[in-house]
């Protein structure tokens, strides 16, 4: 057995990969934008603020009159190296100071001040200065020897790795909230164009489910479809053709098959009736007689491709009494009464005619080969458009009021019906809109109705 896929949501999907598709393309453009800003040397030409206070920090430390000293780091040795300008002034909480450098006079005491503020920048007025002069950046961070105050206005040289860091942030604190608008964006529109792409095919799926075994010749539209679904259409159209050939094949068949079994039976008969009377003459006559109804029913069931377009009122009435009056000899001759119980005014129903007065025909005779031979056969017409045929034999079991309906059943195997009959009443009430069904009655036997549509 081959394993399916679960069906999944187009406009899901696609909304996914649209968003992934524009994440990429944004992560990618910045990776563009950076390697171009790396190869120029722009990004790496930068200064770091902090890289002063970052080396200080993790070079200080305390001697043992608790004074602040530094170690001799690398990065420290390579910081005085580079940076022949350095200065710094480092403060802690109990009043001791640490410096390098000339540290400016405005910044020497200013610290004191500041024992509340975390981090700042200090710069110069902007008029009466030099501009060229680097604001200075104070900040507290924590060290081997404690909590400490670092002001300094020496820029380190800023590394590789954290510039491309800082620049990388930088670009996604522009690209990243169009990302967002442009996520949003997809999520809102892209439904909506796939709905309005698929409203053509909803109109389609609407026509299949509507198909059925008697509207043969209908095809789905191809209107307003997407031109990526009409392979599919195609397809399902010219599989409908294939099955409308198929099945026009199939009742000229049972058609010919059926005609052509006429001839023969009709000789088999002129035939039995010359031999001398007895069981196996009787016996004979039987069977002949069962193959000529079921030619005769395969006949009827092809009258059903013809049954008249458009439908005309029907008076199910008038229908009700022609085939009490036509089955009642041969009712009596059984040893039924045959009873009609219907309404002095019409009740009207849109149809046609002669089929109708088949199925109920065949409802009738139904009861009369599978009655008990006596009792009463009843045929009930009701409103809105409803027929009953009733009888008191022994019923029809539960589990088997559905398969009866089937072509070629039979309650009991070797009856002597070839199980067309009920089938054929289905499908004339099908083919009228209506529907049957078979109930129990109340004081015993059973009931079939035929439920139609009333005319409008």
């Amino acid at each position: 057995m081959s394993k399916h896929d679960d069906p999944y949501s187009l406009r899901s999907r696609l909304s996914w990969r649209l968003l992934s598709l524009q994440a990429a393309l944004l992560v990618a453009l910045v990776a563009v934008v950076l390697a171009a800003l790396s190869a120029s040397g722009f990004v790496l030409a930068g200064r770091d603020e902090d890289r002063v206070i970052d080396v200080v920090q993790r070079a200080l430390a305390r001697d043992a009159q608790d004074g602040l000293i530094l170690r001799q780091t690398p990065e420290l040795k390579q910081l005085r190296d580079e940076t022949p300008d350095l200065w710094f002034l480092v403060r802690d909480k109990q009043g001791h100071s640490l410096s390098e450098g000339a540290v400016p006079s405005e910044f020497a005491a200013i610290g004191s001040g500041l024992d509340q503020i975390s981090q700042a920048r200090l710069g110069w007025q902007l008029f009466e200065d030099d501009p060229r002069k680097p604001a200075a950046r104070l900040k507290r961070v924590d060290t081997d020897a404690g909590n400490v105050q670092v002001i300094t206005a020496t820029q380190g040289r800023l590394t590789g790795a954290k510039a491309l860091f800082m620049t990388s942030i930088a670009l996604l604190g522009i690209a990243l909230p169009g990302l967002l608008l442009m996520g949003t964006a997809t999520f809102i529109a892209t439904p909506m164009i796939v709905r309005r792409a698929f409203r053509g095919l909803n109109t389609t799926a609407d026509q299949a489910r509507r198909i059925d075994i008697h509207q043969r010749g209908a095809r789905l539209s191809l209107d307003k479809i997407p031109l990526e679904v009409v392979p599919l259409v195609t397809a399902v159209n010219d599989a409908l053709a294939r099955l409308d050939q198929g099945y026009a094949r199939h009742k000229r068949f049972v058609a010919d098959a059926a005609h052509e079994l006429r001839t023969p039976i009709a000789i088999l008969n002129t035939r039995l009736e010359s031999l001398p009377s007895g069981p196996d003459k009787t016996r004979l006559l039987e069977d002949s007689a069962r193959l000529a109804t079921l030619a005769e029913q395969l006949l009827d069931i092809q009258r059903l491709d013809r049954c008249g377009h458009p439908f005309t009122r029907v008076n199910v009435v008038s229908i009700a009494q022609s085939v009490a009056a036509d089955l009642a000899p041969l009712a009596i001759a059984a040893g039924y009464e045959l009873a009609l119980d219907a309404p002095a005014t019409p009740i009207e129903t849109t149809g046609d005619a002669a089929a109708l007065e088949r199925a109920l025909t065949n409802l009738v005779q139904n009861a009369i080969q599978h009655g008990p031979r006596r009792g009463t056969i009843g045929i009930r017409v009701s409103r809105p458009a409803c027929i009953e045929v009733t009888d008191e034999g022994a019923g029809i079991p539960a589990d088997q009021r559905e398969m009866i309906f089937e072509p070629f059943y039979r309650v009991t195997p070797l009856d002597r019906g070839a199980g067309l009959g009920l089938n054929m009443v289905r499908e004339i009430v099908l083919l009228h809109g209506g529907q049957v069904s078979v109930t129990d009655e109340p004081d015993g036997g059973t009931c079939f109705r035929m439920t139609l549509p009333p005319s409008r």
